[in-house]
């Protein structure tokens, strides 16, 4: 049995997860999220990201599994992935294939800031993310697949030259590149290939964003993206083509969210300096 929380109906057949410290979490996983216009993945994302700011999810926890969070709160498995999705990019959960996801401790900032000039640039960086979503999800699965030891050994080498230049603050774009161009050639349909080459490294975000470029100098986030890039690799190396195709998803869909809030912010912040020039335009001279 799980305790009930506040606010929240008891859910008795909730299993219950151990966290890092021993403490049971599933008694932070009842109820169901709140019925908003903006859908129940964001319910769920504001519940659980409330949960962990209060700390009745701590970091290091492991969240229970996909099956667990849909009877507690009533939901489909597609809303928890999309929810779980949410929380990676916002920093407030990780998710490792094959293990678990855990809640990580908490940041003082979620996302990069990005400057209201570049809002319009963000725009076409959002399509582009939008479209690699639908192709590389399924390029991942084909080169689990198809996939020869050869192919396998250049994703690994650029995996490997991503990681180290994230030490010595080099360069990444061009790994990063040619990592998702040996998937896509993995697949073997030469198309897949092409579309990749053709939108070149203008494909990687923080090349057309410089203020991911200066949120990088700290490099977490290039951290967090190695990671995700190793759930691919991993999934491709042991010929999991679902498994590859969910870790594509994320990682992609992590970018996305990432872009698209500080997106808002930079929307936001732009509506309220136009309307603080315009206050002040208005006002007499002192």
């Amino acid at each position: 049995m799980v305790q009930s929380i506040a606010g929240n109906p008891l859910v008795s057949e909730a299993p219950v997860e151990a966290g890092a410290g021993g403490a049971a979490v599933g008694a932070a996983f009842v109820g169901r999220p709140r019925q908003r216009a903006r859908g129940l993945a964001h319910g769920l994302v504001e519940d659980l990201g409330e949960k962990i700011r209060s700390q009745s999810l701590r970091p290091g926890d492991k969240l229970p599994t996909e099956s667990a969070i849909m009877q507690a709160y009533g939901v489909s498995r597609t809303v928890v992935r999309e929810a779980l999705s949410k929380l990676q990019a916002g920093g407030l959960v990780e998710t490792l294939h094959g293990v678990g996801t855990f809640v990580l401790q908490p940041r003082s900032s979620g996302v990069f800031r990005l400057d209201p000039g570049e809002i319009a640039a963000s725009v076409d960086v959002l399509a582009v993310l939008e479209l690699r979503i639908s192709l590389e999800t399924e390029s991942a699965g084909l080169a689990a697949s198809r996939r020869t030891d050869e192919q396998l050994v250049a994703m690994r080498q650029a995996l490997d030259d991503f990681e180290k230049n994230v030490v010595v603050a080099g360069d990444t774009v061009g790994p990063d590149f040619r990592f998702h161009l040996q998937i896509a050639q993995s697949t073997g349909n030469p198309y897949f290939a092409d579309i990749m080459r053709h939108l070149g490294t203008t494909l990687i975000p923080r090349t057309r964003i410089s203020a991911i470029r200066t949120h990088e100098g700290g490099a977490p986030y290039l951290s967090r993206v190695n990671r995700e890039h190793e759930e691919i690799y991993a999934a491709i190396a042991r010929r999991d083509p679902e498994s590859a195709r969910a870790a594509m998803r994320i990682h992609l869909t992590n970018s996305r969210e990432r872009l698209r809030i500080a997106q808002e912010a930079a929307q936001q912040k732009a509506k309220a300096d136009a309307a603080a020039s315009a206050s002040g335009q208005g006002s007499p001279a002192p």
